[in-house]
C-alpha cells in the first residue's frame, strides 16, 4: 500500500491532481482544503500523506496535506453510508479541527453542505460519532481558543460535555441570536469550562457572548 508520495504538481482539477513522481504521474484524489494548500502551479514540490482505497474495479490514492485530515477521513469512512468520495466532501466543507465540535454539537446542517450528505446520513454520522467527538475535546480549535483558560484553571482534562439544561438554553439562546450550533456550543462549553458548571444562565450567555465576540 502506499502511504505517501513526494514529487511535483503535473496538474490540478476539482477534486483530484496528478503527481508526478520520478517521471511517473500518480492520479490522487483530494479535498478542496489540501488542494487548497498545495497550490496549483506546475512544478511545485508537494508531499502528501496517501489512503489507499482498493475495490474490484478501481485502486483510488486520497492524499492529505497533514495527519487531521487523513485521521478524519479514516474515521468518517467507519459510518455505515459514507465512503471515501463522501468522506473526502465532508472534509471539503468542514476543516478537520473543526469536526468533533460539529459532530458533539449535532450540527447536521454543516454535514449536509457536503455533496452525498442528506438527512439521514448526517444523522447517521453524528450519532455514531459522538461519543469519539467528545473524547477529542470538542476539537482541536475548540481546545486552542480555550488553552489560555485550562492553563489557569489547572485543568488536566480538556473534554467538556454539555449535560446540564442550563448549558443547553445557552446554546439554543445562541443559535436564536444567529450563530452557528457549532460555534455556539463550543463557546459555551469554554466558558463552562472557565467558570464551572454552577454557573448562572444568565451570567453564561453573557460570557459566551464574550467569548464568541473575542
Amino acid at each position: 500500500m502506499i502511504a505517501k508520495l513526494t514529487g511535483v504538481i503535473d496538474s490540478v482539477g476539482s477534486n483530484q491532481m496528478i503527481l508526478d513522481v520520478n517521471g511517473v504521474g500518480y492520479l490522487v484524489h483530494a479535498s478542496s482544503r489540501t488542494l487548497s494548500r498545495i497550490g496549483s502551479a506546475k512544478g511545485t514540490p508537494v508531499s502528501l500523506l496517501i489512503e489507499t482505497v482498493v475495490r474490484e474495479d478501481a485502486f483510488l490514492l486520497y492524499g492529505f496535506a497533514d495527519t487531521a485530515e487523513k485521521e478524519w477521513f479514516q474515521i468518517l469512512c467507519t459510518v455505515q453510508g459514507v465512503g471515501a468520495k463522501v468522506a473526502q466532501a465532508i472534509l471539503s466543507v468542514v476543516q478537520p479541527e473543526q469536526l468533533p465540535l460539529v459532530i458533539a454539537s449535532q450540527d447536521k446542517t454543516v454535514l449536509r453542505q457536503a455533496d452525498g450528505v442528506g438527512d439521514k446520513l448526517a444523522v447517521r454520522i453524528v450519532t455514531e460519532l459522538k461519543e469519539k467527538a467528545g473524547k477529542m475535546a470538542l476539537g482541536a480549535a475548540a481546545q486552542q481558543k480555550a488553552s489560555d483558560v485550562q492553563g489557569k484553571a489547572g485543568k488536566g482534562n480538556p473534554t467538556v460535555n454539555l449535560p446540564k439544561t442550563a448549558s443547553n438554553d445557552a446554546v439554543s439562546a445562541l443559535i436564536n441570536l444567529g450563530y452557528g450550533r457549532a460555534e455556539a456550543f463550543g463557546a459555551v462549553a469554554n466558558v463552562m469550562r472557565d467558570r464551572g458548571d454552577d454557573i448562572a444562565l444568565g451570567d453564561l450567555i453573557r460570557e459566551s457572548l464574550k467569548e464568541l465576540s473575542a
